[in-house]
């Protein structure tokens, strides 16, 4: 890696971000799943998300064939969901609890938010294709979000809550 692909990393590692793992079925109907960070919104006007994935995923193949997909976002004591999914492990469904949705997805239980999309378009983009999907159903919770800065993950902190009286 450059130095410059160094700085670009360690740069981006300073942008706080949730954490999601991005769901889908493959042919045989075996759920995938992997922890994604590069999530954002795009429109609220169709409802647009975009994600994007490495071209070197081991469940790439699977994802550039999938027409439908899910965001699971993180709830706050789902460190170890974010690390199983960005682990080698080859079956990580077995190891946690899921459900297939109504609109045949595998939704993981208890997180924040969950987005169900279409695969509308793939962009090339270098190492990584992005993917943008039309959510077609949104499911939330109240609870705190999982966060990622700087290679760690964790909850927001209290001191983010407090409002100083002035």
């Amino acid at each position: 890696m450059s130095e410059q692909q160094q700085a670009f990393k360690k740069a981006l590692g300073n942008y706080p971000t949730g954490v999601t793992v991005v769901t889908t079925f493959n042919e045989n109907h075996e759920p995938l799943g992997l922890t994604v960070n590069s999530f954002a919104s795009v429109s609220l006007d169709p409802l647009l998300i975009l994600w994007s994935i490495d071209k070197k995923s081991k469940s790439y193949n699977e994802f550039m064939k999938t027409k439908k997909f899910a965001v699971n976002i993180l709830a706050s004591e789902q460190q170890e969901l974010c690390n199983l999914f960005s682990s080698k492990i080859e079956d990580r469904f077995s190891q946690c609890k899921w459900q297939e949705s109504e609109q045949r997805l595998p939704i993981l239980n208890d997180t924040l938010s969950v987005l169900e999309c279409e695969t509308i378009q793939q962009i090339d983009a270098g190492d990584h294709t992005i993917l943008i999907g039309h959510v077609f159903n949104i499911e939330n919770t109240e609870k705190e979000p999982l966060l990622y800065h700087r290679r760690n993950v964790g909850p927001i902190p209290e001191e983010f809550y407090k409002i100083e009286a002035k």
